[in-house]
């Protein structure tokens, strides 16, 4: 592992071959999914909505909530003001929801439509209609970004629009707000929101897509997302003791919370890796005045024996990532700590500058083309599902992490933080190395075999 900063390059071409990234709007989507009785409201045509609820859907296996404002022809070219208003309205007195979350797509954007005066003029018409229901406004084109810029702009605007600016009359010590990455999965989020209770704090999730894409079976079907961060709990975030931030794409959003209310933040890069539990950990042993629980220790000591018994099977192992930037720097992580070589790493952008602190000589921004044109040789891939048919035509085994994964059951339930995701990680690349290992021949076990180094194109047979 070498920590110079990685070269970053970006390849020129004027069209993605075969697509690593999500568009932003389906990132954005997703966060204001993590409200309680929330709705993702695309301004664009049918087709924007279409290609993430298909993602979605096959990644989370359940029905999702998004509406759409359905521009058309017209729309297009004369504005899409009234069909945003008319969406609203709809959106208002069929579900009720508690929060409206407006994702932009690149139709509206590249119109370059005024869309916060716009929304100002409809709270000034219908404020009577609309009240109960927060309305906040995410610029989401998808020609920028992916994903992770699409949930760090959803998350800024649910702060900017419904926590108060101002330091609050009282601050609760046991609180404390989690902001975290949009790499981190529903189980990742229970683990998360489980140590720190241990500690005695009380955490604000935001997003916390743990209770609205848990895959439950609801007693009766809700309109809008069923679960996560209460409104009047983000109302409040301003009243915590702290903020801990997970992924440097989440730096912004707290940024804003802190400029807002004042409440210090702390980020950290990952929560994948032993150090990076401890450093977690010991934070809030620091912010709750607690000892570290013993469960807590004991999942520590847990990972430290599945390292022991892992890392045989990571020793100069060539590895292949390819994911959105804080996922690629998570992973990259972890393998590089166990002794593998990153050998081949593809980001989704080249906007984060997490990418120059990932541990490879090299970070292309590119697609999944790029990837497998890269990764030949290497004994393992890392990415989403659409690796599979790189993996078939390389014949290298594929670990599926990120999003989306759809050939798979139970992507959302899959650990990959703190110290029990890191042991169920370990074990997992463990058992894809040892499934997919070729015993060496006999041949190749002789130790009087000529290795050629000695006579260079010509075969020779060794002397007994």
């Amino acid at each position: 592992m070498t920590d110079a900063p990685s070269k970053l390059t970006t390849v020129a071409k004027a069209a993605a071959v075969n697509p690593l990234k999500s568009s932003q709007p389906l990132g954005a989507a997703l966060a204001f999914l993590g409200v309680d009785n929330a709705m993702p409201l695309f301004h664009g045509t049918q087709g924007c909505t279409s290609f993430a609820l298909v993602l979605i859907g096959r990644h989370y296996k359940e029905v999702i909530p998004i509406q759409t404002t359905a521009m058309d022809e017209v729309s297009t070219i004369l504005g899409g003001a009234d069909h945003l208003e008319e969406a609203l309205l709809n959106l208002k007195k069929r579900t009720n929801p508690s929060l409206i979350g407006v994702c932009t797509t690149a139709l509206v954007e590249t119109r370059g439509e005024d869309f916060a005066g716009d929304l100002k003029l409809i709270a000034e018409r219908r404020g009577d209609v609309l009240a109960g229901t927060e309305i906040v406004l995410a610029h989401t084109p998808d020609f920028a970004g992916s994903i992770e810029e699409g949930w760090a702009k959803a998350v800024t605007a649910i702060i900017e629009g419904v926590v108060p600016q101002g330091a609050p009359a009282r601050v609760a010590p046991e609180r404390i707000n989690i902001l975290p990455g949009s790499h981190l999965t529903v189980a990742d989020l229970e683990a998360i929101r489980d140590t720190v209770e241990a500690f005695g704090l009380e955490p604000t999730i935001l997003p916390d897509i743990s209770g609205s894409l848990d895959g439950k079976v609801a007693e009766r079907w809700v309109p809008t997302a069923n679960g996560g961060t209460a409104v009047e709990d983000i109302r409040t975030m301003g009243g915590a003791v702290h903020t801990i931030a997970i992924g440097e794409h989440m730096r912004g959003p707290a940024e804003v919370l802190k400029a807002r209310t004042g409440v210090p933040y702390t980020l950290f890069d990952t929560l994948t890796g032993l150090v990076a539990t401890d450093r977690f950990v010991a934070l809030l042993a620091e912010i709750s005045g607690r000892p570290v629980p013993a469960r807590v220790r004991r999942a520590r000591a847990q990972l430290e024996d599945a390292l022991l018994d892992g890392h045989f099977h990571f020793g100069g192992k060539r590895v292949a990532i390819a994911a959105e930037p804080d996922l690629l720097y998570a992973m990259a992580r972890f393998f590089a700590g166990l002794g593998a070589e990153v050998a081949c790493a593809v980001s989704s952008t080249g906007s984060s500058p997490i990418l120059e602190a990932v541990p490879a000589a090299e970070v292309v921004v590119g697609d999944l083309d790029d990837f497998e044109t890269r990764a030949e040789g290497c004994d393992l891939l890392v990415t989403h599902s659409h690796g599979r048919q790189a993996s078939e035509r390389l014949n290298i085994p594929l670990m599926r992490v990120g999003f989306p994964i759809f050939d798979r059951l139970g992507a959302q339930h899959r650990h990959t933080a703190l110290y029990e995701g890191t042991r169920d990680l370990v074990f997992e690349v463990a058992n894809i190395v040892q499934a997919h290992h070729v015993p060496p021949t006999p041949a190749e076990l002789d130790p009087f075999r000529d290795h050629g180094d000695t006579h260079v194109g010509r075969p020779q047979t060794a002397a007994h």
